[in-house]
């Protein structure tokens, strides 16, 4: 599976786990709201932590796509400049 999609739902998934037990065992009289920003305030801090390796593997895939993309683009302007022949100085 596509790490940037394990990572989402990772991300997904530890909101989940820390917002349930918040809107359930938070006083009503506090905002829902209210609840809902500290579950993505603490599931993001958690997340920083828990899923490094994701986030990680995400950032290697990132990079590998950044530097495939450079060498299509140098080898696409060199063959357009035609530098398969000797250069003329």
């Amino acid at each position: 599976m596509n790490p940037a999609i394990k990572y989402s739902l990772g991300r997904i998934g530890l909101f989940v786990v820390v917002a349930v037990p918040l809107l359930l065992f938070l006083p009503e009289t506090m905002n829902s709201l209210l609840k809902l920003m500290i579950a993505i305030a603490v599931s993001a801090g958690l997340s920083f932590f828990l899923l490094r390796g994701l986030r990680d593997q995400v950032a290697d895939q990132m990079s590998a796509n950044a530097r495939r993309k450079i060498e299509e683009k140098e080898r696409l302007r060199a063959a357009l400049a035609g530098e398969d022949a000797p250069k003329d100085n």
